[in-house]
């Protein structure tokens, strides 16, 4: 019996840290052999903001090493690049003539991202949901892991799919299969080590706010001994008025391996001045291991360009005869 097919995948825009890992790659990478996964790197999504074209192809490659440092196994998971296959940006084209506008005006990244640009937000900002369900439903996934964050975004490709099968299907005949969400369990959402109550993310100005994989030992000391606490002494989870309490518990809990209880245990009557020292030197050990495999794929270029071509070609396997299944439905001709 064939496996479900899942997607997902990451911008390639700066280092990715902590809350990448724990958050989306660790969960594909325990999926992997349950599911037939497809990832990508997200380049085209990476210009919808302003960005460095010196070093966007570089970040491709970042991306993509870090997947395999963190487990991903390119003999199981097909890793590819969004921009290397022309489908994504054909087929949101097509989307773009069947989605309402007020469908994208209605979505809160986009109207929060649009209120830090201010004049120089482009349409592509506008537009992204719309590329990000070609992404989606070019690879007629069953299950997208999504977390909390994504869940507007993913309905907005499913209202796609819909619409698309609706007009141009029909009941017996769908076009195009309609995704189902895959959400991630309570606890994987890292916060910024700046402010608990906001997301760790790779766009915030700080780098006091996040920890990136590839961090030295003595970066991530020190960002961790400056990380925002309280007075209280005592640590303890699930407190609101506490977040940044829950959050580095939290941390520890899973750089650890440890239950939700053997923290609370081992930790409750600890200050921050013990706790810190503690939590550093476990991040420090959790990231080692994916540092040294980082570090060597970066030095194999030639590697890594073949797996993304060989991922290409299994991504390409799928995606042209789905794009080929929408054009023949909205009545297009056939190249001579």
């Amino acid at each position: 019996m064939a496996k479900q097919r899942i997607l997902s995948g990451i911008q390639p825009t700066g280092n990715l840290h902590l809350g990448n890992y724990l958050g989306a790659i660790r969960n594909w990478v325990e999926l992997q052999d349950q599911y037939d996964a497809f990832l990508f790197m997200a380049d085209l999504h990476a210009i919808t903001v302003p960005h460095d074209p010196q070093r966007l192809a570089d970040n491709t490659y970042k991306v993509a090493a870090t997947y395999i440092a963190c487990g991903i196994d390119p003999e199981q998971a097909t890793i590819f690049v969004q921009s290397h296959l022309s489908a994504h940006a054909e087929l949101a084209w097509l989307f773009n003539c069947i989605t309402p506008l007020n469908w994208l005006e209605r979505m809160i990244q986009f109207k929060e991202k649009a209120v830090k640009q201010g004049e120089n937000v482009s349409i592509g900002l506008l537009d992204y949901p719309v590329l990000q369900a070609a992404d989606i439903l070019l690879y007629e996934p069953d299950l997208v892991p999504v977390g909390e964050d994504q869940k507007q975004h993913l309905e907005l490709t499913r209202d796609i799919a819909a619409r698309l099968n609706f007009q141009y299907g029909s009941e017996d005949t769908p076009i195009l299969k309609v995704p189902e969400p895959m959400i991630r369990e309570a606890g994987a959402r890292v916060m910024s080590l700046t402010d608990g109550t906001k997301k760790m993310s790779k766009s915030d100005p700080s780098e006091q706010s996040r920890i990136d994989l590839t961090d030295s030992p003595e970066v991530i000391t020190k960002k961790i001994k400056r990380a925002k606490t309280d007075p209280e002494r005592g640590l303890w989870f699930d407190d609101p008025a506490r977040p940044e309490c829950h959050n580095l518990l939290g941390l520890y809990m899973v750089l650890s391996g440890q239950t939700k209880a053997a923290v609370v245990a081992e930790c409750q009557d600890m200050g921050w001045g013990q706790f810190k020292p503690l939590l550093a030197e476990t991040a420090v050990q959790a990231l080692a291991p994916i540092q040294a495999k980082f570090n060597a794929l970066m030095g194999d270029r030639a590697y890594l360009e073949q797996i993304l071509k060989t991922g290409q070609e299994k991504a390409a396997a799928v995606a042209y005869p789905t794009l080929a299944k929408v054009k023949d439905a909205l009545g297009f001709s056939h190249p001579v």
